[in-house]
């Protein structure tokens, strides 16, 4: 007689959103000035420029049949404020966060500093997703750990 199968749990995406506000200069090592203002434009600043970011957590996982959930929401929300909102909410991210003394502030950089955090943040960390990140409306950096 074949094995019965294990019924398959659905498997559903869970996305919170979190805004901050951060201060930066995008101003690389390896270039002089000309090329950094060349490459950066008015975002190579001296004093910096700051955005207010939105960035959308989305993890992936099994619903579970004793909560029905792929997480707590209340989880999620606790390790994003940790994994982000701690370390640069206000914040001037190339001064206050160590991260990005030696990694250039990008938006492309702080969604994968976000992953980072968050990978070592949640019990499960195959669960994590995407990382997407507004820094304006118009601008928007999407990352999977790829």
């Amino acid at each position: 007689m074949p094995p019965i199968p294990t019924p398959r749990r659905p498997i559903a995406y869970l996305t919170r959103v979190e805004k901050f506000s951060a201060c930066h200069r995008l101003h690389s090592p390896q270039l002089n000035d000309e090329e950094n203002l060349e490459t950066y434009g008015k975002c190579n600043n001296y004093h910096g420029h700051g955005h207010n970011y939105t960035v959308e957590v989305t993890l992936k996982g099994p619903v579970t049949a004793d909560t029905g959930m792929v997480m707590n929401i209340n989880d999620l929300k606790k390790h994003m404020n940790k994994a982000i909102m701690e370390p640069m909410d206000h914040k001037n991210l190339d001064k206050d966060v160590p991260y990005f003394k030696n990694v250039v502030s990008t938006t492309e950089n702080v969604a994968i500093f976000i992953w980072n955090n968050l990978k070592a943040e949640l019990e499960d960390p195959s669960i994590l997703y995407e990382v997407k990140i507004f820094e304006t409306d118009k601008n928007v950096i999407l990352y999977r750990g790829e």
